[in-house]
């Protein structure tokens, strides 16, 4: 299939088969495609939990609302936003920037410092909202992903993210919980597999602007 016609085939997966579990390679793909992510200024404050434990599933569930797609899935994607974007964590990114490109420091420094004052004067709720906006990013280009390898998947909101921030002890690693992501392989008797795709029309969602020729 090309892409729009992967994009056709998926859809929000409401009911997995659980007796399915998705290969280590297709795992392996959804986490390269997370890391590879674009972010505002490439700072990635994000982390992936990726969960393959129906005990633990089980026990989620009871915090999404009892959403069974969570206990059901072949694995569990838990999208996180790094709780603490400050100096330290601006000044590890660069570091990378210049062992992986070997840009010079003149280069880097302006820049580097130019975010650490950026996010030293951001109020702490500016910092998480930007964050979590990344976080987005990160589920589409997640989605797009799993629509190209046949992967099931059901993007969800709804969920405490307190709770699984205290079961997974996403908090010790100064972590917090925004988004999960089901993933796996559809019940044949999943109705919503067989219903035709809703959208808006084209006319109605896209803007054109050419330039007169």
């Amino acid at each position: 299939m090309n892409i729009i016609e992967s994009l056709q085939w998926r859809y929000a997966t409401k009911k997995f088969d659980p007796s399915r579990l998705l290969p280590k390679e297709k795992i392996d793909i959804l986490a390269q495609a997370f890391n590879l992510t674009a972010t505002s200024y490439g700072l990635q404050p994000l982390r992936l939990v990726i969960i393959q434990d129906k005990k633990l599933q089980q026990e989620l569930t009871k915090h999404s609302w009892n959403q069974h797609q969570v206990a059901d899935a072949s694995h569990l994607l838990i999208l996180c936003i790094e709780k603490r974007v400050a100096e330290t964590f601006i000044t590890k990114h660069f570091e990378n920037v210049k062992a992986i490109r070997n840009t010079d420091d003149t280069i880097l420094d302006p820049f580097k410092q130019q975010l650490i004052t950026s996010f030293r004067d951001k109020p702490k709720e500016d910092i998480t909202n930007w964050a979590a906006k990344q976080a987005y990013l990160a589920m589409g280009n997640l989605l797009t992903v799993c629509a190209t390898e046949q992967i099931d998947a059901c993007p969800m909101e709804g969920f405490i993210p307190e709770k699984y921030d205290e079961i997974l002890n996403l908090s010790e690693n100064d972590l917090s919980s925004v988004l999960v992501l089901p993933v796996g392989y559809r019940a044949e008797d999943d109705m919503f597999s067989k219903l035709q795709k809703v959208r808006r029309d084209m006319g109605e969602t896209v803007i054109y602007h050419n330039a007169d020729n």
